[in-house]
């Protein structure tokens, strides 16, 4: 009964309200609109949102200098989940079975595994370094605790799931991930899809002022 629930109304719940809570969101930001800049540019604002849209994918000398260790842990984090989200066999065949999507080549079990202790470690080392640092210990507050722990549960499961021992262990991973999906518009984790606004904002705005981004 409960299995059911979670594979069928829970997860076309949990899909809707991901689905329009991240429209809705980035229709208010579109509609906020920008303000004019009256001054003549010394430089395409387009060209300067995409420099600096690709640019900070790469952290600054100073950052890396400076606070290398959440510089490491953002980018095992990151880079770690994307390709288990993605890559992951699967992920790959609840695409297929759900969306339809044609089938892509996923990772092997044994790289599946390295690449999950490698974004745990990430995730870890992050959220270590934003209760311990006063700065982001005074600038986070539930959410942003809420975001960390619902992502690593979710992570977990899905690990302890790979084992195909219990099919309850799919069942929690699976619901999760709808709780994951419902939580995800309305928090933090919205710079998933916000960040290349705000990059290119600040990139088009400088450029036009002929300052690099």
């Amino acid at each position: 009964m409960f299995t059911d629930f979670i594979d069928g109304p829970f997860w076309t719940f949990s899909v809707s309200v991901f689905a329009i809570g991240v429209i809705w969101r980035l229709i208010s930001i579109i509609r906020l609109g920008v303000p004019g800049d009256l001054a003549v540019p010394r430089e395409d604002g387009g060209a300067g949102g995409m420099r600096t849209i690709l640019s900070r994918f790469m952290a600054r000398p100073a950052v890396r200098k400076r606070a290398l260790l959440i510089v490491v842990a953002g980018y095992m984090f990151h880079v770690g989940l994307f390709a288990l989200l993605f890559f992951a066999q699967p992920h790959i065949d609840f695409y297929v079975d759900r969306f339809g999507v044609p089938a892509w080549a996923g990772m092997p079990r044994w790289l599946f595994i390295l690449t999950a202790e490698i974004a745990f470690a990430g995730l870890i080392m992050a959220w270590l370094y934003r209760v311990m640092h006063p700065v982001t210990r005074m600038l986070s507050g539930i959410g942003e605790h809420t975001a960390s722990w619902l992502v690593f549960f979710v992570m977990l499961t899905g690990c302890l799931a790979l084992l195909e021992q219990y099919d309850s262990l799919r069942v929690l991973h699976f619901f999760l991930a709808e709780l994951l999906l419902i939580y995800f518009p309305f928090s933090s984790l919205m710079h998933t899809f916000t960040f290349a606004f705000s990059r290119n904002y600040t990139g088009a705005t400088m450029g036009r002022r002929g300052v690099d981004a």
